[in-house]
């Protein structure tokens, strides 16, 4: 399965279609939260119906720059992984949207919350063969470090994979923290802003998963 992850699109939404163009076919395209800057939900609907024509398949979460409404949106079109699963035959992809970070932008949520949400995914994926998770914000820890040194990721994601090793975690938010590392038996990546030209192409086969990121 061939997995096109971006994340912080910030509005640019052609800059995602330039970029399917330029990987070629995908069987998933994964949009890892931040699809505006406090921007409407009719953008990110046009955005999604144009999406949906380049890829077989395309899941996202809301990020923090986003908004409920954007979440509603997303749920409606069928394409939302917060607190839910969606699969692709033995792979289940789910996640969680928004961010525990207080810093006063739009969908920011208590960590409680978030773990609640992951829970309620991952349970709906018991049984598949391979895990994708996607939440907005990256562990505590690994790839969440910001400009001046700190590590502001969330602690229930990091909970979350410690204790559960799904084979992939695509996350953003961070965007000076871009890169993959691994977390136990877990590849997590942290696929930088697509406003910067960043990407994240990934392989996943039933032995694991490798990455590329642009």
């Amino acid at each position: 399965m061939k997995i096109l992850a971006v994340a912080d699109v910030h509005g640019r939404f052609r800059a995602v279609c330039d970029i399917l163009g330029r990987v070629g076919p995908v069987d998933v395209l994964v949009v890892a939260g931040d699809l505006t800057t406090c921007g409407a939900p009719r953008e990110v609907e046009a955005a999604v119906r144009t999406w949906i024509k380049l890829a077989p398949h395309v899941f996202a979460v809301a990020g923090n720059m986003d908004s409920p409404a954007i979440e509603s949106a997303l749920d409606r079109m069928g394409v939302s992984l917060n607190g839910c699963c969606r699969r692709i035959g033995p792979v289940a992809f789910f996640g969680c949207s928004a961010s525990p970070t207080s810093i006063g932008t739009p969908y920011e949520i208590p960590e409680w919350q978030i773990a609640t949400r992951i829970q309620r995914g991952a349970a709906q994926a018991a049984g598949a063969a391979q895990c994708v998770f996607v939440p907005h914000t990256p562990p505590r820890g690994v790839l969440d470090e910001t400009h001046d040194g700190e590590h502001v990721g969330s602690l229930a994601v990091r909970d979350f994979i410690a204790r559960a090793q799904p084979v992939l975690v695509l996350c953003g938010h961070i965007h000076e923290a871009r890169g993959k590392a691994q977390l136990g038996r877990s590849l997590v990546i942290n696929c930088g802003p697509v406003a910067a030209g960043h990407y994240a192409v990934i392989n996943l086969t039933d032995q694991g998963c490798d990455a590329q990121l642009v």
